[in-house]
């Protein structure tokens, strides 16, 4: 309908997948060289989980086109089957000739699906099974997947295996009667929402697919859409889409914000009603009250100039340090009254400085500069919990009621309130009040003590494991005898796992990122940057009776 009106050749935000309106965002670009990574590697488990609609399916299409020619590939796209089922998928995906003497039985089945694995290896090809919407496996399914993964020569697995699903896989995963298949996977990654910027580059490359010769989303919109779709590219599909058409019906050019509004109104069903008002005037309650009780504390605990935080010119060896404003601020405020201290390159080079190290604006990509100098991104979306556990200052993306975008450093962080560095200032700010502009993502900067920084799980050996031995051991003040094992063992999972609950982390008992990032700032003794006071960190592991 609205084709000829805007100039299109088609629908650009057509739901159903199209190769030629693929846009791989860095965090698509990410989890296909995971896969492609473990596809490298000696076969196991590769692990790939993302919310609904957030693009696995893009990244497995992709992988799928740019597989070696010397790789067999078997896909299960319904992997609701019993054990016999699936192992008949995967005899039929690989174009495996079956009998029904070689399918009266699971044993059978192994049998003849050996044959071919060892055949395909001695041809020197790869065999790959990818098993989409993996949460709905039953446990016995599961546990037969396990068990294929035995299929081996002295050196090699002979079966690659993917599995593709909703968060919800990584809790079946967890479950104390599949942690030997758990244990087995050997990549893992997920897949989040596109950000601010990822969105308006995603619905700009779609519609110059279509055929626009002009921008028809502004800017306004574009961050408006972000807000409403909370990043997930399906959801950017449909209120896309349904905006195109309420433009087309209100015979305007150009969509802005408004529309944007109505289309996200329309998709959820929901109607404008006294309710939300309200709610909206319940949470401005809590923020008067919030910033009235924090008023009363930095008043009666008022801030001395001998604060160690300290901003670092860029232009100079000189630092000067930072002027402190003494009560809690609503975040609208601060962004209005700091707005010219709210973009990218302000925030990283003050987020640099806190760790000692220099941003060149202007310069290689900001991870890259990092990198350079000792220290490590994370660019994730996550909660006030999970900066708690990370425990180290961060950057937070925040977006105010025009749609404009912010950018600001938060390097303390208590119940009620929030210290962010802007300008040479710490501002405080209510975290009621923060919330209500940051859509949870953050990019944080941190420094592995250990050269290959990677995921660490049972059976894994190396420095790596026996730094992460002794971090453990620290915080429960044991000590550790020189020749401790540098192998990771069920022991050392079971403390682990003990760590995590206590820093409300998935208590899985596989160090990953942020695991290894937490373990760090807990157990932090060169002075590095930390985001809680010692007097409000999370309670150290002190659980008892786990050999480390």
């Amino acid at each position: 309908m609205y084709l000829s009106f805007f100039g299109l050749s088609e629908k650009p935000f057509a739901i159903t997948p199209n190769p030629r309106y693929l846009y791989m965002s860095e965090r698509h670009a990410e989890a296909l060289a995971h896969l492609m990574y473990g596809l490298n590697e000696a076969g196991g488990f590769i692990q790939l989980t993302g919310e609904v609609g957030t693009g696995k399916t893009t990244v497995v299409r992709t992988l799928l086109e740019q597989l070696p020619q010397h790789a067999d590939v078997a896909v299960i796209l319904n992997p609701r089957l019993s054990p016999s089922e699936l192992l008949l998928s995967i005899c039929e995906e690989l174009g495996i000739f079956l009998t029904d003497e070689n399918t009266s039985s699971i044993k059978d089945l192994v049998d003849v699906l050996n044959a071919r694995l060892l055949a395909t290896h001695a041809k020197g090809r790869r065999v790959v099974v990818i098993i989409d919407e993996a949460q709905n496996l039953l446990p016995e399914t599961l546990e037969q997947v396990r068990l294929l993964t035995n299929l081996e020569t002295a050196t090699h697995k002979l079966m690659q295996i993917i599995l593709i699903g909703q968060p919800e896989l990584r809790d079946l995963l967890s479950r104390n009667d599949l942690r030997q298949l758990a244990q087995r996977i050997t990549g893992r990654f997920h897949l989040t929402p596109l950000n601010s910027d990822d969105t308006a580059a995603y619905v700009k490359h779609r519609m110059q697919v279509a055929g626009a010769t002009r921008e028809i989303f502004t800017e306004r919109a574009l961050q408006a859409i972000h807000r409403a779709s909370r990043g997930i590219p399906r959801l950017i599909n449909i209120i896309c889409d349904r905006a195109l058409l309420g433009a087309y019906t209100n015979s305007e050019y150009e969509i802005g914000p408004s529309l944007i509004r109505e289309a996200s109104v329309e998709i959820e069903g929901e109607k404008p009603s006294y309710t939300r008002w309200l709610w909206t005037l319940l949470v401005l309650i809590l923020i008067a009250l919030a910033t009235f009780a924090a008023y009363r504390y930095f008043y009666h605990a008022p801030i001395t100039s001998t604060s160690p935080l300290v901003a670092t010119s860029t232009s100079s060896s000189s630092s000067t340090s930072a002027i402190i404003a003494p009560v809690a601020m609503d975040t609208g405020e601060m962004l209005k009254q700091y707005a010219g201290s709210t973009a990218t390159d302000n925030a990283l080079t003050t987020l640099f400085a806190l760790w000692n190290a220099h941003y060149e604006i202007g310069g290689a990509r900001s991870c890259q500069q990092a990198t350079a100098q000792g220290l490590e991104c994370i660019f994730q979306k996550g909660s006030w919990d999970l900066l708690r556990s990370l425990n180290r200052p961060a950057i937070l993306h925040l977006a105010d009621e025009q749609g404009t975008a912010h950018q600001v450093v938060i390097m303390e962080l208590s119940p009620a309130t929030a210290r962010l560095m802007l300008d040479q200032r710490i501002v405080s700010v209510t975290t009621a009040s923060l919330s209500r502009y940051w859509n949870g993502d953050y990019l944080l900067l941190w420094r592995p003590k250990v050269t290959d920084q990677k995921v660490l799980s049972a059976g894994n050996q190396g420095p790596e494991v026996l730094w992460l031995r002794r971090a453990l051991a620290q915080l429960k003040n044991e000590s550790l005898p020189k020749q401790a094992s540098d192998v990771f063992d069920d022991g050392l999972t079971a403390a682990l796992a003990d760590f995590q609950r206590a820093h409300r982390l998935h208590p899985d008992g596989i160090a990953g990122l942020q695991t290894q990032v937490a373990l760090d700032a807990a157990t932090v003794t060169d002075g590095s940057p930390t985001l809680i006071k010692s007097s409000e960190a999370l309670p150290a592991n002190t659980a008892s009776g786990k050999q480390l």
